[in-house]
């Protein structure tokens, strides 16, 4: 076989290397990634945003909102607290309307804006671009323009980037960490030796650990191979979603340098430039592709080239399918119709589940054991736990009471659990005591307890009083 025949195939199998993977060189090792930089309209309002959310990222778990921090998800007290109000595990209904919502959200999203969430608000995003990839062209001497090193780092250099590395991972893993353990309880952990606190300090050296391999080795894979919401977006898109893309009705056909006049060309020069500053490496004029994620660098990139040309900007822009292929637009269709009357469905049940649960929870549960006992004088006894949780900022005491039937003894058998302060969570048990005729001929009775705080609110509690027939 002649060189040329082995260099075609060569050709050819990295053609169709990356086309099925754009981090993968045609031999299957890991293809690097080392994107220019093209720091045009959209680079700089994303690196607005971008800088943004970093900030508060890092100034939320240190915010309040009437003593309670603004976000605080407190897995070992079993609790989230969300601007300034604690849910608990009992709020089943409010979390699931929370998680519908967003879920709902980040589709209605997609469905008008394409991966807008992606390309500027995914943390992988953010601190990748805006913070480890400067840091690499800071080390490699590419600062302000990207792309493949002259050299490569000495080894000087390539520990001191990671040492940075290493810094700003654990200085995130400690923000991350701070969400869930509060910045009081983690400020002291700082200061004290790690084996006083060690399944704190495991965690943190295990985000800190993931981050660096995420942010130092596997990188951009978070993105093509990893991260799931690439290939939903088939689902979630239709043609008049809005994405970046290519039109190729004005491109084609490409035609590279000065361009004869004889000879019908489109306006794209062939620079590649789309392509080299692409940071998931694939070539925007393909068409809509899962790895790209909407970071809008070939759209600086093409006007820049498009400017120096002296041809209008836009070959590669913010549109839509439909628009590239000279639809009409759209705005009402049934994704922009339905998506948002389900979210508006969704929130007011949101609403109204916290709105119902002002002041106190109460939940009545049933002992453990036999359904029923008989006492010493000849009465049937029942046992019952009642779970309290105090909502408001204030302790607060409770006082409970039978309604009906009547001729029903309740008994507390720790009262001083009645006493609880504000976000309290007790389990109190009771001892409810009646007369065996109450239950004769269905062995069962209709009853209701009444649980009221001390600012007057109130909860009645159905439940069933179990006996001998």
């Amino acid at each position: 076989m002649s060189n040329h025949e082995t260099d075609s195939i060569h050709d050819e199998w990295a053609s169709v290397a990356h086309d099925v993977l754009s981090t993968m060189e045609a031999d299957g090792s890991r293809r690097w990634l080392r994107p220019r930089l093209s720091m045009g309209d959209w680079w700089k309002k994303r690196r607005v945003v971008a800088y943004l959310l970093m900030v508060v990222f890092v100034l939320i778990p240190h915010l309040r909102i009437g003593g309670k921090p603004v976000v605080l998800m407190d897995l070992v007290a079993r609790q989230l607290t969300v601007l300034g109000k604690t849910f608990y595990p009992t709020d089943t209904l409010i979390l699931a309307f929370g998680m519908l919502a967003v879920f709902i959200s980040i589709v209605l999203v997609t469905a008008i804006a394409g991966r807008a969430w992606c390309g500027w608000a995914c943390p992988q995003t953010v601190y990748m671009e805006y913070l480890f990839r400067p840091i690499d062209r800071f080390f490699e001497g590419t600062v302000g323009r990207g792309g493949k090193p002259k050299a490569e780092m000495g080894g000087m250099r390539s520990i001191a980037r990671i040492v940075v590395y290493l810094l700003l991972c654990m200085f995130l893993a400690h923000t991350f960490l701070a969400y869930f353990v509060g910045t009081d309880r983690l400020a002291q952990w700082v200061r004290t030796s790690p084996f006083e606190n060690p399944s704190a300090f495991l965690v943190m050296a295990g985000v800190t650990a993931l981050m660096m391999f995420d942010f130092l080795y596997f990188r951009e894979q978070m993105c093509t191979l990893a991260c799931p919401y690439g290939r939903f977006q088939s689902v979630m898109l239709d043609e008049q979603s809005k994405i970046v893309a290519y039109d190729p009705g004005r491109g084609e056909p490409r035609a590279k340098g000065k361009r004869p006049a004889a000879t019908p060309a489109g306006d794209c020069v062939d620079c590649h430039q789309c392509v080299v500053v692409c940071p998931t490496g694939i070539d925007i004029r393909n068409g809509l592709q899962m790895e790209c994620v909407n970071c809008t660098q070939c759209i600086d990139a093409c006007d820049n080239v498009m400017e120096r040309v002296g041809l209008p900007k836009g070959l590669i822009r913010y549109s839509s399918q439909d628009e590239i292929a000279r639809k009409p637009k759209k705005l009402f269709r049934a994704r922009t119709i339905a998506y948002p009357l389900l979210l508006l469905a969704v929130l007011s049940g949101f609403a109204w589940a916290v709105g119902s649960k002002a002041g106190f929870d109460a939940r009545l549960l049933r002992g453990k054991g036999a359904p029923f006992s008989i006492t010493a004088t000849g009465n049937v006894n029942n046992s019952f736990r009642l779970r309290l949780v105090n909502r408001s900022s204030e302790p607060q005491q409770y006082t409970l009471s039978v309604v009906t039937p009547e001729n029903v003894t309740l008994e507390v058998l720790q009262d001083d659990l009645l006493m609880l302060p504000p976000g309290g969570n007790v389990l109190i048990p009771l001892n409810v005591e009646f007369l065996p005729i109450q239950t004769r001929g269905s062995g069962n009775k209709a009853a209701v307890l009444s649980v009221q705080d001390g600012q007057d609110r109130k909860h009645d509690l159905p439940f069933k009083l179990l006996g001998p027939r």
